[in-house]
C-alpha cells in the first residue's frame, strides 16, 4: 500500500498536470523599455544583417570559369656571349599555353652546343679528386651532372683542380649566381597580357565574359588596364600587375617568382546585368622572406634539340628564370527565391520570442518585486475530485 502511495505522489505531478501560458500585463517602464530594445535589436539583426547585408531573400550559386591568355611584347638583348638577340612571344612564353596560368621568362643561363660525351664534373657539384681511386665508375650523386667513368681528370688546362670525369651532356652547365646582376629580359616589364575570362552560373543559366558589351575592337587594340581610367580593360601590363602587388618588377625578374591575378565576380541578378562586372586584384603568391634566402624565386630547365655537324644530336640547354602568373577566378551570384525568404522570415519571428524570455528572467528573478510578479505569473489549480477519489493514498 505504501509503495502504491509513493508511486502516486511521484507520477501524479508528471502524468496528471497540464501547463498553459498565462498573459500578465506588467505596467513597468523599465521592463517595457528592455522588451522593446531587445525586439528592436532582433529586428535590426533580421532586416539589416540577414536581409540587407547577407541578402537572405536570395538563392546563391558559385561561379564556373574558363581562362585563356595571350601575351605580347618584344625585347632585345646584347651580351658578350650571344651578341644581339631579339626575343618575341615564342621565345619567352614557356609553354605556349597553360591552364589558368602563364610563365614569362625574364632571365636565363644558356649553355650552347651540348653533346653527349665525357667531361670533367663541375668543381661546385663534386668533391675534388687526386687519382682514379677517388672516382667510382657508374656512381651518381643527386648533385652530379652525369655518371662517373672512374677517371680523375683536370677541370681545364689552366688549373690544377681535378674532378671525376662523367658521362653527360657536355659542356656542362655553369650554374652561376645571378642575384647580383640585372635581369636579361628586363624589358618584359612593358609586355602586356590579354586575359579572356568566361564565367557561368549554372543554377541561373547566366553567362558572361570579362570583355564587356561596351568594349569594341578599336578600344581593345589601344587600352591598357588602369584602375582609374580603364578599369574594364582586360589587357594588363606586366609591370603594373607586379607594382599593384607592392613588388618591384626588376627585382623579382632576376630570380623569378609567382604572382596571382584574382578576378572576383559577385553578381546580384535581381539588378541590371550591366552591374555584374569583374573586379581585379593582384598579389605575390610565393613566400618572400628576406631572412631566408635559400632556394629563392622560380626557375626550371628545358632544352632545344637539333642536329649538329655530322648529324650528331645536339642541344641548347636553358635554365629559365621568370614570373609565373596564376589567374584565380572566384565569386557568387544571388537571385530572389521565395524559399530562403520564408525561412529567414520565420527564423526572425521565432527570434522575437527571445525578448519575452529575457524579460521573464528579469521580472521573475532580478527585480525587487520578483515574488509579487511570480505570484501573478503562476497560478496553481488542483483537481479536488481526482484527489478525493484516490482512497489508496488516504492517510488512515
Amino acid at each position: 500500500m505504501s509503495f502504491s502511495c509513493g508511486c502516486c505522489r511521484i507520477l501524479g505531478p508528471v502524468l496528471f498536470e497540464y501547463d498553459t501560458p498565462r498573459i500578465v500585463s506588467i505596467k513597468s517602464r523599465k521592463v517595457g523599455l528592455i522588451n522593446r530594445l531587445v525586439q528592436l535589436g532582433i529586428l535590426a539583426y533580421v532586416i539589416g544583417w540577414v536581409f540587407v547585408w547577407q541578402k537572405g531573400y536570395q538563392q546563391f550559386d558559385s561561379v564556373i570559369s574558363s581562362v585563356t591568355t595571350k601575351v605580347k611584347g618584344v625585347a632585345v638583348t646584347n651580351t658578350t656571349d650571344h651578341g644581339v638577340k631579339i626575343w618575341d612571344v615564342a621565345d619567352y612564353i614557356i609553354p605556349p599555353q597553360e591552364e589558368t596560368s602563364f610563365f614569362v621568362m625574364t632571365n636565363l643561363i644558356m649553355t650552347l652546343n651540348q653533346q653527349q660525351g665525357r667531361c670533367p664534373e663541375m668543381p661546385e657539384d663534386s668533391p675534388h679528386c687526386i687519382s682514379d681511386s677517388n672516382c667510382t665508375a657508374g656512381e651518381q650523386s643527386p648533385r652530379s651532372n652525369g655518371i662517373q667513368t672512374g677517371k680523375c681528370v683536370p677541370v681545364n688546362s689552366s688549373t690544377a683542380v681535378h674532378t671525376c670525369e662523367v658521362l653527360a651532356w657536355c659542356p656542362l652547365e655553369n650554374d652561376v649566381d645571378l642575384s647580383h646582376h640585372p635581369a636579361l629580359l628586363k624589358d618584359a616589364e612593358q609586355f602586356t597580357v590579354l586575359i579572356k575570362n568566361n564565367i557561368r552560373y549554372p543554377k541561373f543559366n547566366f553567362t558572361k565574359r570579362n570583355i564587356l558589351p561596351h568594349i569594341n575592337g578599336s578600344y581593345l587594340k589601344q587600352c591598357v588596364f588602369n584602375r582609374t581610367t580603364d578599369p574594364d580593360c582586360p589587357i594588363f601590363r606586366l609591370g603594373d600587375i607586379v607594382r599593384e602587388a607592392g613588388e618591384d618588377f626588376q627585382e623579382i625578374a632576376v630570380e623569378g617568382g609567382v604572382m596571382g591575378i584574382q578576378i572576383k565576380w559577385d553578381c546580384d541578378l535581381d539588378q541590371s546585368v550591366s552591374k555584374c562586372v569583374p573586379q581585379y586584384t593582384f598579389r605575390r603568391l610565393d613566400n618572400k622572406d628576406v631572412q631566408n634566402t635559400v632556394a629563392p624565386g622560380y626557375n626550371f630547365r628545358f632544352a632545344k634539340y637539333y642536329k649538329g655537324p655530322g648529324e650528331v644530336e645536339s642541344r641548347t640547354l636553358i635554365k629559365a628564370y621568370g614570373i609565373r602568373f596564376d589567374v584565380m577566378v572566384f565569386g557568387k551570384a544571388g537571385k530572389f527565391d521565395i524559399i530562403p525568404t520564408m525561412i529567414n522570415i520565420g527564423s526572425g519571428l521565432a527570434l522575437l520570442g527571445v525578448a519575452t524570455v529575457l524579460c521573464d528572467v528579469i521580472v521573475l528573478h532580478i527585480l525587487k518585486k520578483k515574488t509579487f510578479y511570480r505570484e501573478k505569473k503562476y497560478k496553481y489549480v488542483e483537481d479536488y475530485d481526482l484527489v478525493g477519489n484516490s482512497p489508496a493514498c488516504e492517510t488512515p
